[in-house]
């Protein structure tokens, strides 16, 4: 796999250092433009690109110097082949296309040249490797400023190695700029590495809502812990649902962050958006949700462009106004729609209306379906296309997702038509009331306790309260609250629902890696 240097922000010795860990060094292109030019360390161009790296995939926008060279720069981006490998073998999304390896993910067939899996493999490294640079040259001084800076880039570096715990279980792992292979860590080695380095940048942090919008405090630790401690039995053989339900609580009780619960009706169009809309508009990092947001990921439709995360959200899920009436009665904020390449399963539908059951018809907005659902959440157009999908490649076939949207509830324009402004909630506090609930089932039983948590994101969503929740019931409000949000899969491997053979529930080490690396030579997973 060959890593193109990043010629605009780190000096082309160092970078080719930076670069150690991955086993194809031989490949890097680590020349600068100018050999009579001295490079020069920005550490804050460094730390922008640390966080954008979720979302951009080169130096020139969607496309042009391309991180990694070897990959489709178009769907190369970290959130988007995180989505494609959580989603799609899940059940709840499918593809139109035949993109090089979606086959296989929906399929559940896919072996370790598989292409979403490769990339991601490749595109977290490259971005721990930012991080590990960014924290080898920028020393702690003793400011308040660096000590909260270095302590995001450790909380991006554990979330990265998080990606790596979850998808790949056993791989490489490096904390510093090296010419060394990085060394084996197993399942459990990065879950204890993981939890020590978030609790150890805890009080670094800074404090709720003390940052600029886009940077984490930190409460993002905290909800970080939660989800790792949450799979932990997954992770580590032994269960910590006391320890998920206490830092879920103190998410909860952070004092700053909360769920939106306020709606809005556009006074251009006079569409109503619900509060759990808001989340997902073009305007949400102004319109209540950014209190929501714990980590978003931000987008810009001019300056942060790219054909993955929200871009991708938006552009895939819509249909092209020659075809169907989708983008009329409920606006994606572009002109530029995939065509539905990506659609929205029977599966997904059943939390909703039930097993088989079909929504009625999309006629002139998202209440038709979301009323009929008896849930805000119910976000999905429905005339003209089939529930059930038995030809991937007709359009026609699975519902339309109208979640994400490139649409102002203020009713301004948005700042482009071609890509979007919607941030990505990439950590948002709903997540804290769910584990707080479940953590808390399994441990004492259904209880009131929970039940309230549920009830407040029901509430939320103008569902109907119940008085007792199972866990088959907690499970399908995680699914009716982060539908496509690229989390199904480690819920259903966490309440046995994932429907693959269990060598499944990881991916594979990429070959380059196995036959490179002498640390990794002869550890492949288990069925690869």
């Amino acid at each position: 796999m060959k890593l193109n240097s990043i010629k605009t922000l780190i000096p082309a010795v160092a970078l080719a250092l930076s670069m150690g860990f991955v086993s194809c060094t031989k490949d890097l292109d680590v020349d600068n433009i100018n050999p009579q030019q001295t490079s020069t360390l920005d550490t804050d161009a460094l730390l922008n690109k640390i966080y954008s790296s979720f979302v951009l995939t080169g130096q020139e926008g969607p496309s042009g110097q391309k991180d990694i060279a070897d990959l489709d720069e178009g769907r190369s981006d970290l959130y988007r082949k995180n989505w494609e490998l959580n989603e799609f073998p899940s059940g709840e999304a499918s593809w139109q296309w035949n993109d090089t390896g979606l086959p296989e993910l929906i399929d559940k067939t896919w072996g370790a040249d598989n292409a979403s899996s490769v990339g991601l493999y490749y595109r977290l490294f490259f971005s721990i490797t930012l991080c590990n640079y960014y924290l080898d040259e920028v020393a702690d001084d003793g400011t308040e400023d660096t000590k909260h800076k270095r302590a995001e880039v450790r909380f991006i570096r554990a979330f990265l190695y998080y990606y790596i715990m979850d998808l790949y279980a056993n791989a490489a792992f490096i904390e510093h700029v090296s010419t060394e292979p990085g060394i084996r860590y197993t399942r459990p080695e990065y879950f204890t590495y993981i939890e020590k380095e978030l609790l150890a940048i805890e009080s670094e942090l800074a404090a709720p809502g003390t940052v600029k919008y886009g940077r984490v405090d930190r409460v993002a630790a905290w909800l970080l812990l939660a989800r790792i401690y949450l799979n932990a039995e997954v992770y580590t053989g032994t269960p910590q649902w006391a320890k998920a339900k206490e830092y879920a609580e103190k998410v909860i009780n952070n004092g700053y962050y909360h769920l939106n619960e306020t709606g809005a009706t556009n006074p251009s169009t006079g569409e109503k958006y619900s509060a759990y809309q808001m989340l997902f508009l073009a305007d949400n990092d102004e319109n209540g949700a950014q209190y929501e947001n714990i980590f978003p990921i931000l987008h810009d439709g001019v300056d942060t462009q790219s054909y993955g995360s929200m871009h991708f959200l938006v552009l895939a899920g819509y249909a092209k106004r020659d075809v169907s009436k989708m983008d009329v009665l409920i606006p994606s904020g572009t002109d530029v729609a995939w065509g539905k390449c990506m659609a929205v399963t029977g599966k997904l539908v059943d939390a909703f209306f039930g097993e088989g059951v079909s929504a009625p018809a999309t006629t002139t907005k998202c209440s038709d379906i979301t009323d009929a659902a008896k849930d805000d959440r119910a976000l999905f157009y429905t005339t003209d296309y089939s529930r059930d999908i038995t030809k991937r490649s007709d359009e026609a076939q699975g519902y339309g997702c109208v979640k994400f949207r490139n649409v102002r509830s203020d009713g301004k324009p948005a700042s482009s038509m071609e890509k979007v402004d919607t941030d990505l909630p990439l950590l948002r506090i709903a997540e804290a009331y769910l584990t707080f609930a479940e953590a808390e089932t399994r441990l004492n039983g259904p209880n009131g306790t929970a039940r309230e948590k549920l009830n407040t994101l029901r509430n939320r969503a103008h569902a109907t309260e119940q008085g007792s929740y199972s866990l088959e019931d907690i499970y399908n409000e995680w699914v009716r609250e982060f539908w496509f949000e690229g989390r199904a899969r480690i819920d259903q491997i966490r309440f046995g629902k994932y429907d693959v053979p269990k060598f499944r529930y990881i991916y594979p080490i990429p070959y380059n890696d196995l036959v490179n690396n002498p640390n990794l030579t002869g550890h492949q997973n288990e069925g690869y």
